[in-house]
Order: C-alpha cells, then sequence, then structure tokens
C-alpha cells in the first residue's frame, strides 16, 4: 500500500502556500483527469450512461463516509436546496433552534418560509436550549467562521429528549472528522471542501421512514424507473432517498468519485491525525507570537480575531488563506505540510 507522502505527492501540486479548504479544495489530478474524460465523452458524442454511473458510485461512497444505507442518501448541488426541502416539511408556527451565525445556507430557507419561529442561540448553549415546543434544531458540525466543532452528542440528547428533530450541516467536517450521520434525522453536506471535489454536488441523509420530507422538488431523476418518468406527472417516486434527488450536474461527479475513491484510500482517520497535527502547530506558533485563536479544539481550521486584513497582503505573498467575519482564517488539509504552516507563521511575524 502506497504511504500517505506518496499518495499526496502524486495528486497534488499546489503552486502556492494553500490553506483555504474550507473555502474549497484543490482538486487532486485523478479528479482532474476525470474531468477531462467526462467533457471528452460529451464532445465526441457518446453515450452519458458512465457519468450517471459515476453519480450512483458517489452516492455510495459518501453514504460509506457517513456511515449510512446508500439508500439513505440523497445527491443534490446544494446545502441551500436540500435545506429548503427541510424547512418546506415544516408546519407553519414551528420553531427552529439555530446556532448564531451559522453558515447562511444553513439558516437563510428557515428564514425565508416567513411563518416559522427561527431562534437563534450561541453555539456553547445549543443543547441546552432546546425546549418543549421546539420542532428542529440545525447547526453544522463545525462552523465555518472559527471551526469550532458542536457537541453533537449533547444536542442529540437533548433533541431525543424534547422530541425535536435534528439536522446538522457536515460541510465542513466530513472527510476528517468521522461523522455518523445516521445519529441525526437529518444532514447534509457539499463535496468541494474537504472531500476535495468540484463544486455542484452534495448529498442529504434522511430517515429510513423520509421523516417529514415531502419530494417537493421531484424530477424525472426522482422515479423509481427515471427514464420511464421523463413525461408527465411521475407514477411512481424512488422506494429510497433518491426520491429528492435534483437532475445531478454530470462532469461534477465524475471528479467527484475521483476525489472520494483518494479520500476511502487514505482514510478519514489519518487524514484528520495529519491535519489536526498541523493545525495544532499552527496554534501553537501563534501563541508564540503573542496571537489567541477562536478556542476550536480539535478542529483542522483555525481563526484569528482581528487578522482578517492581513488576507490580501497574504496572498500577494502566495499565502492563500481566508478573511472570515474578521478573522484571519486558515485550514490545514491532507495536502499541507508542516512548512506551509511556518511559512504562514513567519508572514504573520513580519
Amino acid at each position: 500500500m502506497e504511504t500517505f507522502e506518496n499518495l499526496v505527492r502524486a495528486e497534488f501540486a499546489p503552486k502556492n502556500t494553500y490553506l483555504n479548504t474550507a473555502s474549497s479544495a484543490l482538486l487532486p489530478a485523478r479528479a482532474v483527469s476525470a474531468l477531462q474524460d467526462a467533457v471528452r465523452l460529451r464532445a465526441e458524442g457518446r453515450s452519458l450512461d458512465p457519468l450517471f454511473a459515476d453519480v450512483e458510485a458517489c452516492r455510495a461512497a459518501y453514504a460509506r463516509l457517513a456511515g449510512v444505507p446508500v439508500e439513505r442518501v440523497a445527491a443534490g448541488a446544494t446545502v441551500a436546496l436540500h435545506t429548503a426541502l427541510v424547512a418546506a416539511s415544516l408546519p407553519p408556527g414551528a420553531e427552529v433552534l439555530t446556532a448564531e451565525d451559522d453558515f447562511a445556507s444553513v439558516l437563510n430557507p428557515f428564514h425565508t418560509r416567513g411563518d416559522l419561529k427561527v431562534r437563534a442561540v450561541p453555539l456553547e448553549r445549543l443543547a441546552d436550549s432546546v425546549r418543549p415546543g421546539t420542532a428542529l434544531v440545525a447547526v453544522s458540525a463545525a462552523q465555518s467562521a472559527d471551526g469550532r466543532i458542536a457537541d453533537l452528542p449533547a444536542l442529540r440528547e437533548a433533541a431525543r429528549t424534547h422530541g425535536a428533530r435534528t439536522y446538522v450541516d457536515f460541510s465542513q467536517a466530513v472527510g476528517w472528522l468521522p461523522v455518523e450521520a445516521g445519529a441525526f434525522d437529518y444532514s447534509v453536506s457539499i463535496t468541494y471542501k474537504w472531500l476535495l471535489g468540484p463544486h455542484g454536488a452534495a448529498f442529504l441523509v434522511v430517515p429510513e421512514d423520509f421523516g417529514d420530507l415531502t419530494p417537493v422538488q421531484a424530477s424525472w431523476v426522482a422515479g423509481e424507473r427515471p427514464w420511464d418518468s421523463c413525461y408527465g406527472p411521475v407514477a411512481e417516486l424512488a422506494h429510497s432517498a433518491r426520491r429528492f434527488d435534483s437532475s445531478p450536474a454530470l462532469f461534477t461527479y465524475a471528479g467527484l468519485r475521483a476525489s472520494l475513491e483518494l479520500v476511502e484510500e487514505i482514510g478519514v482517520d489519518a487524514i484528520r491525525a495529519h491535519d489536526l497535527a498541523l493545525a495544532d502547530r499552527f496554534r501553537a506558533g501563534l501563541a508564540a507570537l503573542g496571537h489567541e485563536p477562536v478556542p476550536s479544539p480539535g478542529s483542522a481550521i483555525v481563526s484569528v480575531p482581528g487578522l482578517g486584513r492581513l488576507q490580501p497582503e497574504l496572498a500577494e505573498a502566495g499565502i492563500a488563506v481566508s478573511d472570515r467575519a474578521g478573522n484571519l482564517r486558515a485550514s490545514f488539509h491532507l495536502y499541507n505540510t508542516a512548512a506551509d504552516v511556518d511559512r504562514l507563521l513567519d508572514a504573520l511575524s513580519r
């Protein structure tokens, strides 16, 4: 079996110091090749059947990473569209509990309904704030702005106690943090960050009985027999979560299939150990420089308050990080090295 280092070296060749996976990941070489093959297939007029097979391979790979049966996984395009599906399932006046300043795609569809009671509390108080009458708790497993990790076991227990459903966005977690999607009613993730895929794919995990979801966006791909469902109302919806699919961006899934194969080949545990070692190295270096990051123990995302203004200057120096909510956000993934961390620290010291 190839070593971690050899696999990464064969797949990635960044031209800068790229510490911005929390925005979007670098594409592995195998995904680039798969994208090129997909484009060529279409340009030459060949059958698109292999691209539809890629969608199903990606669905199965995500199910393995999320720890759920593949029948519970729906394939779509964005977190916001999946959140809208969950929001549409709630009765008027239902209370949705959220974390303050969570990512907009997790929150906005509940607000735009206009007839839901959306309540926001600090992330640290989320589990304690579930109460009788709370219909749904929606939260990101890891916060986009600063990497803080939600106490999901406590949230799950509080929701169970009060009869609330749970909706967890794993977009900033799956790929480096072990995921137990089956522990929640609904969960979602895009795939262009820690799963190394192109933009345009997202997965929704639903309960075995589909919960309260209605496939309000169902198209022909949501049919039990999609190619027999192209005209007129869909006579028979898929018996699995595929009934919640939206028509797939085929090129995206062609590249994503290769990316997910790499993630599974290396393994989430190995990726996590690598990512967290680099994040901790950065935290230690910040302390030596007199900077205090937002507390986010056990996270691959590190944000430093007040330093977001340095992002353009760092970009000029060939170091890619983000300015999020005034924080300088650095995120560490499998293609990063200790030298990358030290280069950023050296730039901050100057």
